[in-house]
């Protein structure tokens, strides 16, 4: 039987999922995301291929389930921003828009911000609840509110003017992933593009 490490069995899942989350970050820094298998994931983080059967069914599965765990903070943030009503929100808006693309610096998310790059960024993107879903919620919430203080025009269908802001965040992850220099420039010129579009 294999060693528990920690306290319990939930506090070795939980070592186990930040082993395995330190070594997709390593294997993204060092290829692409197709070129990546089980195999190497196991081998990185140390661990036996048939252990990570435990934690997912399959390549796709497992760094899905990276992805939206190393979101987390992230999403708290953004939650936390879009909640602060005592602000205006245009800079709840700004500053949700510095966070999130600070975030696509990490490369255990940066499969949440290359669409089109495969399957399981299609479907993450598509799924109902996860990092995609909540972002565009709590976006939605600070335009809402904008408009309501006629701080923002009043858009005629909310859900799908932040599914175009959302085209030009991840085009400015997209960038910023490819050239980490250009990070300043590009989080400048997201921010007046989306701010430009919501205003009045």
């Amino acid at each position: 039987m294999p060693r528990i490490r920690g306290g319990s069995l939930a506090e070795h899942h939980e070592l186990v999922w930040a082993d395995l989350a330190d070594a997709t970050r390593r294997l993204l820094l060092e290829r692409d995301y197709d070129s990546i298998n089980l195999g190497h994931i196991a081998a990185e983080a140390g661990i036996a291929r048939n252990t990570l059967y435990n934690y997912a069914p399959d390549k796709a599965a497992l760094v899905q389930a990276l992805t939206e765990r190393a979101s987390r903070p992230m999403l708290e943030r953004v939650t936390a921003i879009a909640a602060r009503t005592a602000e205006p929100a245009t800079d709840r808006l700004r500053a949700i828009v510095e966070e999130v693309l600070e975030a696509s610096t990490d490369q255990a998310l940066q499969p949440m911000f290359r669409p089109g790059a495969g399957r399981l960024i299609d479907e993450m993107a598509k799924a109902p609840v996860g990092p995609f879903h909540a972002i565009v919620a709590e976006v939605e919430n600070v335009v809402r509110d904008g408009i309501a203080r006629e701080e923002f025009r009043d858009v005629d269908d909310v859900p799908l003017t932040v599914q175009l802001l959302s085209g030009a965040m991840r085009a400015a992850a997209e960038r910023i992933g490819r050239d980490p220099d250009a990070f300043v420039a590009t989080v400048r010129s997201a921010r007046e593009i989306i701010l430009a579009s919501v205003a009045r």
